[in-house]
């Protein structure tokens, strides 16, 4: 887990990690932290976490230290605006993981809580992805069987647009080890890797997941997407992998003009309204135009102040639970 000031959500994270029903002798909580000078450290030796320095320029360098430091069979990538669901989350991911050797991974759902906002269950619980430009950009996931709860998943042929990997995502060590992800992590390259080696098959636990407490308002949003921009750009900087060229169902241009007619917004708005009966899906018609202008504040900080070493933890922002 990498944290940079994340008092106001690390605790529901970790008291959710605290109940599992898995042996605690068989967890170990890794925490990547760079330097907070909030109560962000205290808080995570509260819960005995191992807390690491993280001298980092990006989120992802903190993981690849953390998973360094790993020693467990299996590895959760769990950021601190997440909290699991269920109790027994981890002991039916590793058995399911036991039992399909031909998985990659589990992905977790991203469900809805009391504890977030209106806009924050729509971004995460019905895009998933949280962006409308990602969302766009990715191919439809197909149910290949199900078993239970356990669900398989896979990507259309000829494709692999799909941002796979982070956000309770539960990975074996050694197939994390077999595409080197302790020098060259990123969480959805790292998917990537395995997918191009075989690996097409993910699975999922039906009802199971994390309840994902990305933002909770529209302004917050943008400004994460500026963040999240400016973080995306520097990774590329260092690898230019990126699951978005990958033959998505329609190319960035396309996408970010989408996002900006009103016309596409309303027409999935109402869809998602008719399907699910869902009234968040309207934020919608003020997310799609939202993220555009916020991806476009990242890249023009980007080409201001990129090799700012501490520019991400400047573009750091808050992340709250509903009503805190």
């Amino acid at each position: 887990m990498p944290t940079l000031n994340a008092e106001a959500i690390l605790e529901n994270c970790l008291a959710a990690i605290a109940r599992q029903n898995y042996p605690r002798e068989q967890i170990e909580i890794i925490l990547a932290d760079a330097h907070s000078t909030d109560r962000t450290r205290d808080i995570a030796k509260k819960f005995g976490a191992t807390v690491l320095d993280d001298h980092g320029k990006n989120m992802e360098e903190g993981k690849r230290l953390a998973l360094q430091h790993a020693t467990g069979e299996y590895v959760v990538f769990v950021d601190a605006d997440n909290e699991l669901t269920h109790a027994d989350y981890f002991a039916l991911a590793v058995d399911a993981l036991a039992r399909n050797p031909q998985a990659l991974g589990l992905e977790a759902y991203y469900l809805t809580s009391p504890k977030m906002s209106s806009f924050c269950a729509y971004l995460t619980a019905l895009l998933h992805i949280s962006d409308p430009v990602c969302w766009l950009m990715s191919s439809n996931p197909k149910l290949v069987a199900r078993d239970g709860e356990v669900e398989r998943w896979t990507l259309p042929e000829n494709t692999f647009s799909y941002p796979l990997g982070a956000n309770g995502f539960v990975f074996r060590r050694a197939d994390l080890q077999a595409v080197q992800a302790n020098e060259k992590f990123q969480d959805t390259h790292v998917a990537l890797f395995l997918m191009k080696n075989g690996q097409r098959e993910w699975l999922r636990l039906r009802g199971h997941g994390v309840h994902h407490y990305y933002i909770q308002t529209l302004w917050k949003f943008v400004q994460k997407r500026r963040r999240a921009t400016v973080h995306f750009l520097r990774v590329q900087e260092e690898m230019p992998v990126n699951w978005m060229k990958e033959k998505p169902p329609v190319p960035l241009w396309l996408a970010a003009f989408y996002c900006v007619t009103f016309f596409g917004p309303l027409w999935h708005a109402l869809r998602g309204v008719y399907r699910d009966g869902d009234f968040r899906w309207l934020w919608h018609l003020l997310a799609s135009p939202a993220s555009v202008l916020g991806n476009a504040w990242g890249v023009w900080t980007y080409k201001r102040r990129g090799q700012d070493k501490s520019l991400i933890a400047e573009l750091q922002v808050k992340q709250s639970l509903k009503g805190k």
